[in-house]
């Protein structure tokens, strides 16, 4: 059996008195962290126990927290300064001497007066009663403990609070005047199925979204006549330089995500019902690199840079251990270049971004078809290798 982990997202309905409490809390705790952030970066320290050590009294009594607000506080700055050494490590602000990166290195993490803060199980608690309706939460504050913040959301997200728990902690954000609440919690178990007809392969791109070995094609068309005009409202928009400007940018970018998102929850959906239906695992490149891996025209690397393929990768992943079905990550190279017909790898194969064509067999097909073929073959045997009775366990696998 499989234990998935499911994000919950719900949405608080305050009264005006409930909702000005909640953002003041909002603004107190991201001034709290961006003091502190300012504080370690000029005291070089960075370790939780050591800031907690130092600043935990100072914290509470600048910003009026509670005990544990504090304590979440303090681990909301401390892993922002783990993200930031793990992106400066990996590269991400650029290699080291470059402005971008000396720009990062020479600047405290800041936060923004709305960011989202984390709750645990002590400042924030759930009454969710039976599926009649009547859900409320009881949250810290700092103008006191709100008790009856009236919750609304999917039935199927309120089912799984009402029988699972949540596990860690819960965001509280203000999005677009609305407020949520994000929580984690043990999803529905399924027995994981043996790919008894072996894997159905799925090529990623960008002018298909995604193409399995049947010869399914999710087509990006639509969605990339959205992501250009979106990119000329953003130009137009940036060019105005204006604090509404700004705003309606914000705006735009999370409508943008919230439309990828949909894109992703369907595709991968369809996929994974796909791979169940005929008793087959999943086989996906995998993404790390990706965007460093494929060569595109100017025109489409935008595309490619905004486009969430690891999120793709995510919801393929946990959908499928929600039906029982394997999921391995496979290495994809050479899989636009290699013949699944008969084995003959030629860059020259591949004759354009569609069109494939065997200079030794003289197959003809989709080339993105051909790929996803060379990605399901590949999946067969990483998890021949997996199955192996001396092999380690691989995480990929599950």
């Amino acid at each position: 059996m499989i234990n998935v982990k499911q994000v919950v997202q719900v949405r608080l309905l305050p009264t005006p008195e409930q909702a000005s409490a909640l953002g003041d809390t909002l603004r107190a705790c991201n001034a709290a962290t961006s003091w502190l952030s300012e504080r370690m970066y000029t005291d070089r320290v960075y370790r939780k126990f050591d800031v907690q050590k130092r600043f935990y009294t100072e914290l509470r009594e600048r910003f009026g927290l509670a005990a544990q607000p504090a304590i979440r506080v303090i681990g909301k700055t401390v892993d922002a300064y783990t993200t930031l050494r793990a992106n400066l490590q990996a590269g991400s602000y650029g290699p080291p001497g470059s402005d971008r990166r000396r720009k990062v290195e020479d600047t405290p993490v800041r936060f923004r007066p709305q960011a989202g803060q984390p709750f645990d199980a002590r400042c924030l608690s759930w009454q969710l009663g039976d599926a009649g309706g009547g859900e409320t939460v009881s949250i810290w504050t700092v103008a006191g403990r709100l008790r009856t913040v009236r919750i609304a959301g999917n039935p199927g997200h309120l089912a799984l609070l009402r029988s699972q728990p949540v596990i860690g902690e819960t965001d509280l954000l203000h999005r677009d005047g609305v407020w949520l609440l994000h929580a984690v919690v043990e999803g529905p178990e399924a027995a994981q199925s043996e790919p008894v007809n072996g894997f159905l392969g799925v090529d990623l791109g960008i002018v298909n979204i995604a193409t399995t070995s049947d010869g399914d094609r999710f087509c990006g068309s639509r969605l990339n006549r959205y992501r250009k005009r979106q990119l000329r409202l953003r130009k137009r928009l940036q060019a105005k330089k204006t604090s509404s400007a700004r705003r309606l940018l914000k705006k735009r970018h999370r409508k943008e995500a919230r439309f990828a998102t949909d894109v992703n929850h369907r595709v991968s959906k369809n996929i994974v019902a796909e791979a169940e239906r005929t008793g087959r695992g999943i086989a996906v490149e995998e993404l790390t690199g990706i965007r460093d891996r494929v060569r595109l025209r100017k025109p489409q690397r935008a595309t490619l840079h905004s486009w969430a393929f690891a999120q793709l990768g995510q919801f393929l992943t946990y959908k499928a251990q929600q039906a029982g079905v394997v999921v391995v990550q496979v290495d994809p190279a050479y899989t636009s270049q290699t013949c699944h017909a008969c084995g003959h790898v030629d860059k020259s194969n591949r004759r354009s971004q569609a069109a494939f064509q065997c200079g030794r067999c003289d197959f003809v097909g989709h080339a993105d078809h051909n790929a996803a073929h060379n990605i399901a073959a590949r999946g067969v045997a990483c998890w021949g290798e997996v199955m192996r009775p001396d092999a380690a366990p691989i995480l990929a696998a599950s």
